[in-house]
């Protein structure tokens, strides 16, 4: 019964303003970020591993993305079923998965249990089993799913900004594969796959709960026992490519989906901040954003409209995505190009910018509301460079931005005449 009421005062613990994060190196080198918090017997690690779907070939593309469904299927003298029945025993929540820049591992799990989990674990990460009938199964689900996304016109419309964006640039395909690319893989590109991903050498490391620095280090050491030293080579930049224009891929339908969007702003641009807090004036998909309140509050063209900085790993893009009927597309993409004109022209007013902040510097605190969601926050802030201090100071950065410099940094954005538009349908007035 404990096991349950830990899982449940975790999940009821007060959200937290501040986060008090601790340094930590295990004795083989290990650099990990903790947050000791005694109150409850649990602890949250996270890690996360650089590269993801970017270390995969052309050819095998989907490989990572398979093999990181495949590691809760079986490790050691344990298949599918034992791995999962030994998870269960322990009262475990192991979760492995793979994006575009990443390999993700969560271990959620009581304090008492910390040896025999990370033991578990363990094998996961170094004894994968990759049998043939879980790769087959697995292989299936993931076909199965791929083929459907092939008909979803969201999908076909952010993957033809991608490839427009990015061309032969590992960000330009899709990072699960197609459906003829993961059919091919055999168990050989899968373990390559793994023995690529899974490194010491690209590894950030958050824990949060009831456990010491000196605990957690030797918790570390003893997971990362027989995990490689170095993994695959890692792609290199992407350069932003897509000319202005309009790209129309047929799809039969009353409504198109439209991506849309320019260059973008690097995560490590010291203007990086102003760029986020304008557009939560702009585009961040709330009411009361300029691209909701035109597109949506005020002529009812779409039910709703996002634009964001989509600022990655290796490289950068500014992008938003909507759905309007076939008729309406037209008009559309000429309201978007007119309301990028106008905030890189006028900017913004100081009452925007005022709300804005005050919704960001609101919200921040919620992420942080249980062990869980604070391992993974800090191992993500590692992954993206920033410093240990930033999640205390991180409001501050937002307040401090003031209307010159959100005005200058709107004029240096948003470009109306660099818009590229990805239409998913069967727009009217368009060729």
């Amino acid at each position: 019964m404990i096991r349950w009421i830990a899982l449940f005062f975790l999940i009821a613990a007060p959200v937290r303003a501040e986060v008090d994060i601790t340094p930590v190196s295990s004795p083989s080198g290990l650099d990990a970020w903790l947050v000791e918090e005694r109150s409850i017997p649990f602890v949250a690690l996270e890690l996360v591993f650089a590269g993801g779907a970017t270390l995969d070939s052309d050819e095998e593309a989907g490989a990572v993305n398979l093999m990181t469904a495949l590691l809760s299927e079986g490790a050691g003298d344990m298949d599918a079923q034992a791995f999962a029945a030994r998870s269960e025993e322990l009262a475990a929540r192991l979760r492995f998965d793979a994006g575009r820049d990443t390999v993700t591992v969560s271990a959620r799990f009581l304090t008492e249990d910390a040896e025999d989990v990370i033991d578990h674990l363990r094998l996961a990460l170094t004894e994968p089993r990759f049998d043939a009938a879980d790769i087959e199964r697995v292989r299936g689900q993931i076909v199965a799913r791929l083929r459907r996304d092939a008909l979803d016109p969201n999908t076909i419309a952010s993957r033809a900004f991608a490839r427009a964006a990015f061309d032969d640039h590992p960000y330009g395909r899709e990072s699960d594969g197609t459906p003829e690319t993961v059919a091919a893989l055999d168990r050989e590109a899968i373990a390559a796959a793994h023995q690529g991903a899974i490194a010491r050498d690209r590894v950030f490391i958050g824990a949060a709960g009831d456990i010491s620095g000196d605990e957690l280090g030797q918790l570390l050491d003893r997971l990362f026992e027989g995990i490689p030293e170095t993994g695959a080579d890692q792609a290199g930049p992407a350069e932003f490519l897509a000319e202005p224009g309009i790209d129309v891929i047929p799809f039969d339908g009353p409504q198109s989906v439209v991506s849309f969007g320019h260059a973008g702003i690097a995560r490590d641009d010291p203007d990086f901040m102003t760029a986020f807090v304008v557009n939560q004036v702009f585009g961040a998909g709330r009411f009361g954003t300029r691209l909701m309140r035109s597109l949506r509050e005020e002529r009812g063209l779409t039910y709703g409209i996002g634009a964001f900085l989509a600022s990655s790993a290796l490289g950068e893009a500014y992008q938003g995505r909507l759905s309007t009927d076939n008729a309406n597309v037209e008009i559309v993409i000429e309201l978007l190009r007119e309301e990028f004109e106008r905030i890189a022209r006028d900017g913004i007013t100081q009452d925007e910018l005022e709300r804005a902040q005050q919704y960001l510097t609101g919200a921040y605190p919620l992420r942080f509301d249980g062990n869980s969601s604070i391992a993974s926050s800090m191992a993500s802030m590692q992954f993206q460079g920033f410093d240990i201090d930033y999640v205390n100071i991180r409001n501050d950065l937002v307040n401090a931005v003031t209307l010159e410099d959100a005005n200058a940094m709107a004029a240096r954005l948003y470009d109306p005449d660099a818009l590229h538009f990805a239409v998913v349908g069967q727009p009217v007035g368009l060729n």
